[in-house]
């Protein structure tokens, strides 16, 4: 058989191609996804008069959209994304510049993060640059792979520079929860590529200095500031996000072993969290699924984590295993981070549960992430 006609092969995918238990594990969130942003939205909408499932119906566009997207980029073989690489992180950076221009950026919450589009829908370029920073630093990171040497303190270097620029836009925005989210995936793939350990050390300490260093010298905005001093004093400022902090705990933990029942939550239905539907999506499963259903919800994304993982040890070289590697510490601390904000346990920093929370961009980014997974999961068969 000729190259040619091998590599055709290889590229005519089918769902058997897939990894099914993965699919079938984010499949399950966004079943669940679809009813807490229903459940969190449908009460306040009507009592207002308005379209009571006005949520349901763009948050169901929005997954449909987004699994569009994740087959689309199974199409290509993922080592072919090497080439277009470039393509994909200036058009992040072009994004994110646009979003920093009066009149076409948009502000909201204290962040001009999003550009407005017609329809009364929006699109976020941070959330699409985790895509460009991950498959960019793996293509430098990798470079090495046909030598077999570890990537060089230049190459390291080289994948900081390509990271540096679309995260200090993203500062300048300023969204620090998606900073955090992209320096996580930036040390783990660093740390995986076999480069020296000194780098992660370094950057550790580094992003540890820099936000002690923001925080003192003002670069940092006065809403955020008060979500750290919230974190450490849920009373230091009741009227905003110590009041938040402390509805969130109230509705998660009201839920008791088996919840409410879905629509049934005083707290939810009340409205008493703000942000419900989005960074606080977890204190509806909370209230009215319980800590059955929330254990429940955990578990999946325990399932996709287990899946990631065992695609990063099939697959057959750095590349793919260093993009696998980004995606999961992406989804790995995301996930987190927002389940340890509803519960008082991380700060807040306003990033949206993966697969749950309501938002196109998030959407569209976390299911293109789970394409490049099933992307490498089907070529390494």
């Amino acid at each position: 058989m000729s190259q040619s006609v091998k590599y055709r092969s290889a590229n005519r995918l089918s769902f058997s191609n897939f990894d099914n238990i993965l699919n079938f594990a984010v499949i399950g969130l966004l079943a669940m996804g679809t009813l807490l942003v229903y459940a969190g939205t449908r009460e306040w909408f009507r009592s207002y008069g308005l379209d009571p499932e006005y949520y349901l119906k763009r948050h169901s566009l929005n997954i449909l959209i987004g699994v569009l997207l994740a087959y689309g980029t199974t199409l290509i073989d993922y080592r072919l994304l090497r080439a277009y690489t470039p393509v994909i992180w200036l058009a992040a950076v072009i994004g994110l510049v646009l979003v920093l221009i009066p009149g076409i950026g948009a502000e909201i919450n204290g962040a001009r993060a999003w550009i407005a589009l017609p329809g009364g829908f929006q699109i976020q370029p941070a959330e699409l640059a985790k895509i460009a920073i991950i498959v960019g630093i793996a293509m430098i990171l990798a470079d090495r792979e046909q030598t077999n040497d570890d990537p060089s303190d230049l190459d390291v270097l080289k994948a900081l520079a390509l990271a540096a620029i679309p995260i200090l836009l993203i500062v300048a925005q300023p969204d620090l929860g998606t900073v955090l989210i992209i320096s996580a995936a930036v040390v783990a793939m660093i740390g995986a590529s076999g480069a020296r350990a000194i780098w992660v050390i370094g950057l550790l300490l580094v992003g540890v200095v820099g936000v002690f260093t923001a925080v003192q010298t003002g670069a940092v905005n006065e809403y955020q500031v008060a979500r750290l001093q919230s974190f450490v004093d849920p009373s230091a400022d009741p009227q905003a996000t110590g009041y938040q902090l402390r509805q969130s705990r109230i509705t998660i933990g009201s839920g008791g072993l088996f919840g409410k029942g879905l629509f049934e939550g005083p707290q939810t239905n009340g409205r008493f969290v703000p942000e419900q539907q989005t960074d606080f999506i977890f204190t509806v499963a909370g209230e009215e699924l319980g800590f059955i259903g929330s254990s429940f919800i955990l578990f999946l994304y325990f399932v996709i984590f287990v899946r990631a993982f065992a695609i990063c040890k099939r697959s057959s070289d750095l590349f793919g295993r260093l993009v696998c590697i980004g995606v999961i510490a992406w989804f790995g601390f995301q996930t987190f981070e927002n389940i340890g904000m509803a519960m008082g346990l991380m700060p807040m920093t306003g990033v949206p549960l993966p697969f749950l929370s309501y938002g196109g961009s998030s959407m569209f980014a976390n299911l293109i992430g789970i394409g490049l997974l099933q992307n490498i999961y089907a070529r390494s068969r």
